[in-house]
Protein backbone atom coordinates (compact mmCIF):
# COMPACT_ATOMS: atom_id res chain seq x y z
CA UNK A 1 0.00 0.00 0.00
CA UNK A 2 1.51 3.37 -1.10
CA UNK A 3 0.38 6.66 -0.20
CA UNK A 4 0.21 9.86 -2.36
CA UNK A 5 3.05 12.75 -1.22
CA UNK A 6 0.19 14.90 -0.05
CA UNK A 7 -0.57 12.33 2.55
CA UNK A 8 1.08 14.44 5.44
CA UNK A 9 -1.45 16.84 4.51
CA UNK A 10 -4.02 14.43 5.00
CA UNK A 11 -3.09 13.06 8.07
CA UNK A 12 -2.48 16.58 9.35
CA UNK A 13 -6.38 17.29 8.66
CA UNK A 14 -7.26 13.48 10.56
CA UNK A 15 -5.36 14.79 13.18
CA UNK A 16 -7.54 17.65 13.41
CA UNK A 17 -10.68 15.71 14.24
CA UNK A 18 -9.39 13.00 16.85
CA UNK A 19 -7.18 10.94 14.88
CA UNK A 20 -6.09 7.87 16.80
CA UNK A 21 -2.72 8.06 18.66
CA UNK A 22 0.55 7.24 15.88
CA UNK A 23 -1.75 7.79 13.20
CA UNK A 24 1.34 8.81 10.94
CA UNK A 25 3.61 6.32 11.44
CA UNK A 26 1.49 2.94 12.31
CA UNK A 27 -1.21 4.10 9.95
CA UNK A 28 0.81 4.94 6.96
CA UNK A 29 2.96 2.20 7.94
CA UNK A 30 0.40 -0.20 7.19
CA UNK A 31 -0.51 1.66 4.14
CA UNK A 32 2.65 1.80 2.54
CA UNK A 33 2.41 -2.55 2.69
CA UNK A 34 1.64 -3.65 -0.42
CA UNK A 35 3.72 -4.55 -3.11
CA UNK A 36 1.59 -3.70 -6.37
CA UNK A 37 -1.75 -4.94 -5.93
CA UNK A 38 -0.71 -7.39 -3.32
CA UNK A 39 -0.08 -6.29 0.67
CA UNK A 40 1.46 -9.47 1.08
CA UNK A 41 4.93 -9.17 -0.44
CA UNK A 42 6.36 -12.19 -2.00
CA UNK A 43 10.10 -13.06 -2.22
CA UNK A 44 11.25 -15.75 -3.98
CA UNK A 45 8.38 -16.32 -6.13
CA UNK A 46 8.46 -19.71 -7.79
CA UNK A 47 11.38 -21.50 -5.30
CA UNK A 48 7.98 -22.48 -3.23
CA UNK A 49 9.00 -25.45 -1.09
CA UNK A 50 7.52 -27.98 1.17
CA UNK A 51 8.28 -28.09 4.73
CA UNK A 52 7.53 -30.65 7.51
CA UNK A 53 5.50 -29.76 10.04
CA UNK A 54 3.57 -31.57 13.63
CA UNK A 55 0.91 -31.29 11.43
CA UNK A 56 2.02 -33.01 7.76
CA UNK A 57 4.01 -30.97 5.31
CA UNK A 58 3.10 -27.26 4.43
CA UNK A 59 3.75 -24.99 1.63
CA UNK A 60 5.88 -22.83 2.48
CA UNK A 61 6.50 -19.29 1.27
CA UNK A 62 9.01 -15.92 2.04
CA UNK A 63 7.54 -12.74 2.55
CA UNK A 64 9.42 -9.48 3.54
CA UNK A 65 6.73 -8.42 5.92
CA UNK A 66 4.85 -11.33 6.53
CA UNK A 67 5.12 -14.89 8.87
CA UNK A 68 2.50 -16.87 9.77
CA UNK A 69 -0.41 -19.21 8.17
CA UNK A 70 -2.82 -18.74 5.43
CA UNK A 71 -5.75 -20.74 4.22
CA UNK A 72 -5.30 -19.18 0.49
CA UNK A 73 -8.55 -20.37 -0.98
CA UNK A 74 -11.64 -21.55 0.89
CA UNK A 75 -13.44 -24.56 -0.36
CA UNK A 76 -15.18 -24.77 -3.70
CA UNK A 77 -18.41 -23.04 -4.28
CA UNK A 78 -17.71 -21.02 -1.00
CA UNK A 79 -15.84 -17.96 0.49
CA UNK A 80 -14.03 -16.65 3.98
CA UNK A 81 -16.96 -15.00 5.89
CA UNK A 82 -14.79 -15.20 9.70
CA UNK A 83 -11.62 -15.94 11.00
CA UNK A 84 -11.00 -16.47 14.69
CA UNK A 85 -7.68 -17.03 16.80
CA UNK A 86 -6.33 -16.06 20.12
CA UNK A 87 -2.55 -15.22 21.31
CA UNK A 88 -0.78 -14.37 24.53
CA UNK A 89 0.60 -11.16 23.78
CA UNK A 90 4.51 -11.38 24.03
CA UNK A 91 7.49 -9.27 25.39
CA UNK A 92 9.84 -8.17 22.36
CA UNK A 93 13.38 -7.35 22.36
CA UNK A 94 15.23 -4.88 21.04
CA UNK A 95 18.32 -6.32 18.76
CA UNK A 96 18.88 -3.70 16.33
CA UNK A 97 20.53 -0.08 16.31
CA UNK A 98 17.20 1.39 16.09
CA UNK A 99 15.34 4.17 18.54
CA UNK A 100 12.51 1.64 18.54
CA UNK A 101 11.39 -1.75 17.07
CA UNK A 102 8.07 -3.23 16.02
CA UNK A 103 5.94 -6.26 15.21
CA UNK A 104 2.33 -7.10 14.77
CA UNK A 105 0.39 -9.91 15.20
CA UNK A 106 -3.27 -9.78 13.73
CA UNK A 107 -6.00 -12.31 12.43
CA UNK A 108 -7.48 -10.73 8.98
CA UNK A 109 -9.97 -12.14 5.98
CA UNK A 110 -7.63 -11.42 2.28
CA UNK A 111 -4.91 -10.00 1.32
CA UNK A 112 -2.76 -12.66 0.28
CA UNK A 113 -3.95 -13.91 -3.01
CA UNK A 114 -6.43 -11.04 -2.92
CA UNK A 115 -4.87 -7.99 -2.67
CA UNK A 116 -7.74 -5.30 -2.74
CA UNK A 117 -9.36 -5.63 0.58
CA UNK A 118 -8.17 -6.75 4.08
CA UNK A 119 -10.66 -6.81 7.04
CA UNK A 120 -8.29 -7.25 10.14
CA UNK A 121 -7.37 -6.55 13.66
CA UNK A 122 -4.51 -7.15 15.78
CA UNK A 123 -1.91 -6.05 18.12
CA UNK A 124 1.52 -3.93 17.61
CA UNK A 125 4.63 -4.72 20.04
CA UNK A 126 7.03 -1.82 20.47
CA UNK A 127 9.88 -1.80 22.06
CA UNK A 128 12.36 1.17 22.45
CA UNK A 129 16.40 0.88 22.63
CA UNK A 130 15.84 1.55 26.79
CA UNK A 131 13.65 -1.75 26.42
CA UNK A 132 10.55 0.64 27.15
CA UNK A 133 7.47 -1.48 25.81
CA UNK A 134 4.40 -0.46 24.42
CA UNK A 135 1.12 -1.98 22.56
CA UNK A 136 -1.13 -0.47 20.51
CA UNK A 137 -4.52 -2.41 19.70
CA UNK A 138 -6.02 -1.64 15.76
CA UNK A 139 -8.84 -2.24 13.28
CA UNK A 140 -8.53 -1.87 9.15
CA UNK A 141 -10.38 -2.28 6.34
CA UNK A 142 -7.58 -1.94 3.58
CA UNK A 143 -6.89 -0.14 1.58
CA UNK A 144 -8.36 2.51 4.71
CA UNK A 145 -6.20 3.18 7.32
CA UNK A 146 -5.53 1.57 10.58
CA UNK A 147 -6.93 3.12 13.61
CA UNK A 148 -6.48 2.34 17.45
CA UNK A 149 -8.85 0.92 19.53
CA UNK A 150 -9.24 3.16 22.96
CA UNK A 151 -10.05 2.34 26.12
CA UNK A 152 -8.24 -1.04 25.58
CA UNK A 153 -5.76 -2.22 27.84
CA UNK A 154 -2.60 -4.64 27.00
CA UNK A 155 0.11 -5.95 28.54
CA UNK A 156 2.98 -8.59 28.65
CA UNK A 157 1.05 -11.67 29.32
CA UNK A 158 -2.58 -11.10 28.56
CA UNK A 159 -4.46 -13.45 26.18
CA UNK A 160 -6.14 -12.10 23.51
CA UNK A 161 -8.82 -13.20 21.20
CA UNK A 162 -9.69 -11.62 17.69
CA UNK A 163 -12.74 -12.63 16.30
CA UNK A 164 -12.92 -10.97 12.32
CA UNK A 165 -16.56 -11.73 10.82
CA UNK A 166 -18.12 -10.16 7.57
CA UNK A 167 -21.74 -10.53 7.16
CA UNK A 168 -21.47 -9.13 3.32
CA UNK A 169 -18.55 -8.59 1.15
CA UNK A 170 -18.46 -4.61 2.15
CA UNK A 171 -19.51 -4.85 5.90
CA UNK A 172 -17.81 -6.68 8.83
CA UNK A 173 -17.46 -6.67 12.62
CA UNK A 174 -13.86 -6.91 14.80
CA UNK A 175 -13.67 -7.66 17.88
CA UNK A 176 -10.97 -8.09 20.50
CA UNK A 177 -11.13 -9.81 23.85
CA UNK A 178 -8.54 -9.56 26.33
CA UNK A 179 -9.30 -12.73 28.06
CA UNK A 180 -7.62 -12.22 30.87
CA UNK A 181 -9.25 -8.99 31.96
CA UNK A 182 -12.78 -9.81 30.68
CA UNK A 183 -12.76 -6.73 28.56
CA UNK A 184 -13.78 -6.44 25.14
CA UNK A 185 -14.01 -3.65 21.95
CA UNK A 186 -15.70 -4.06 18.76
CA UNK A 187 -15.90 -2.13 15.85
CA UNK A 188 -18.78 -2.06 12.33
CA UNK A 189 -16.47 -1.34 9.39
CA UNK A 190 -17.68 -0.67 5.78
CA UNK A 191 -15.85 -1.10 2.76
CA UNK A 192 -13.66 2.31 1.67
CA UNK A 193 -14.89 2.18 -1.73
CA UNK A 194 -16.56 0.04 -4.36
CA UNK A 195 -13.23 -1.56 -5.55
CA UNK A 196 -11.92 -2.51 -1.65
CA UNK A 197 -15.04 -5.38 -1.24
CA UNK A 198 -13.58 -8.51 0.53
CA UNK A 199 -13.32 -11.43 -1.72
CA UNK A 200 -12.92 -14.07 0.67
CA UNK A 201 -10.82 -16.12 -0.88
CA UNK A 202 -7.73 -16.23 2.12
CA UNK A 203 -7.75 -16.16 5.76
CA UNK A 204 -4.82 -15.49 8.13
CA UNK A 205 -2.89 -15.70 11.44
CA UNK A 206 0.15 -13.25 11.32
CA UNK A 207 3.25 -11.09 13.11
CA UNK A 208 4.09 -8.77 10.66
CA UNK A 209 6.89 -6.43 9.93
CA UNK A 210 4.68 -3.28 8.97
CA UNK A 211 5.94 -0.43 7.02
CA UNK A 212 6.68 3.47 7.96
CA UNK A 213 7.03 6.45 5.74
CA UNK A 214 7.38 3.98 2.99
CA UNK A 215 10.06 1.22 4.24
CA UNK A 216 10.28 -1.14 6.67
CA UNK A 217 9.98 -0.66 10.96
CA UNK A 218 13.21 -2.49 12.13
CA UNK A 219 11.96 -5.67 13.01
CA UNK A 220 11.61 -6.37 17.04
CA UNK A 221 12.35 -9.72 18.53
CA UNK A 222 8.57 -10.49 19.36
CA UNK A 223 10.02 -14.36 21.05
CA UNK A 224 6.79 -16.65 20.44
CA UNK A 225 3.65 -15.68 19.02
CA UNK A 226 1.44 -18.67 19.51
CA UNK A 227 -2.36 -18.84 17.81
CA UNK A 228 -4.50 -21.25 19.06
CA UNK A 229 -8.48 -21.83 18.09
CA UNK A 230 -7.10 -20.96 14.45
CA UNK A 231 -10.42 -21.54 12.69
CA UNK A 232 -12.09 -19.66 9.56
CA UNK A 233 -15.65 -20.45 8.52
CA UNK A 234 -17.17 -19.85 5.18
CA UNK A 235 -20.20 -18.90 3.44
CA UNK A 236 -21.79 -22.19 3.23
CA UNK A 237 -21.34 -22.39 7.45
CA UNK A 238 -18.36 -24.68 7.15
CA UNK A 239 -15.66 -24.43 9.70
CA UNK A 240 -12.16 -24.62 8.21
CA UNK A 241 -8.38 -25.05 9.95
CA UNK A 242 -4.82 -25.05 9.09
CA UNK A 243 -4.56 -28.10 7.62
CA UNK A 244 -3.49 -27.80 4.14
CA UNK A 245 -2.73 -23.73 5.03
CA UNK A 246 0.43 -22.06 3.07
CA UNK A 247 3.79 -21.49 6.01
CA UNK A 248 4.81 -17.82 5.52
CA UNK A 249 8.50 -17.19 6.61
CA UNK A 250 9.64 -13.61 7.16
CA UNK A 251 12.89 -13.00 5.41
CA UNK A 252 14.79 -9.98 4.89
CA UNK A 253 18.22 -9.44 3.55
CA UNK A 254 18.85 -12.90 2.86
CA UNK A 255 17.94 -13.61 6.70
CA UNK A 256 14.93 -15.88 7.69
CA UNK A 257 13.71 -13.91 10.68
CA UNK A 258 10.76 -16.48 11.80
CA UNK A 259 10.11 -20.09 12.32
CA UNK A 260 6.41 -21.05 11.42
CA UNK A 261 4.96 -24.60 12.25
CA UNK A 262 1.63 -25.66 12.08
CA UNK A 263 0.79 -27.50 15.29
CA UNK A 264 -2.38 -28.93 14.25
CA UNK A 265 -5.40 -27.89 12.44
CA UNK A 266 -5.97 -25.31 15.28
CA UNK A 267 -3.14 -23.96 16.23
CA UNK A 268 0.07 -21.91 14.93
CA UNK A 269 3.57 -21.03 16.49
CA UNK A 270 5.34 -18.34 14.69
CA UNK A 271 8.78 -17.68 16.52
CA UNK A 272 11.41 -15.37 15.82
CA UNK A 273 14.77 -16.67 15.14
Amino acid sequence: MKLSNFLPLILSITATSAAPSRLQDRVRARAARSHKTQPLVKLDEGREFLKESENGTAHVEYSSNWSGAVLVSPPSGTTFTNAHGRFTVPTPKHVGTAGTESSSAWVGIDGDTYGAAILQAGVDFTVTSSGAVSYDSWYEWYPDYAYDFTGFSVKAGDVIQIDIVATTTSKGTVTLTNVSTGKSVSKTLNAPSSSSKLGGQNAEWIVEDFESNGSLVSLSNFGTVVFTGATAGTSSGSSVGLSGATVIDLKQSNTVHTDVTINSASQVTIKYI
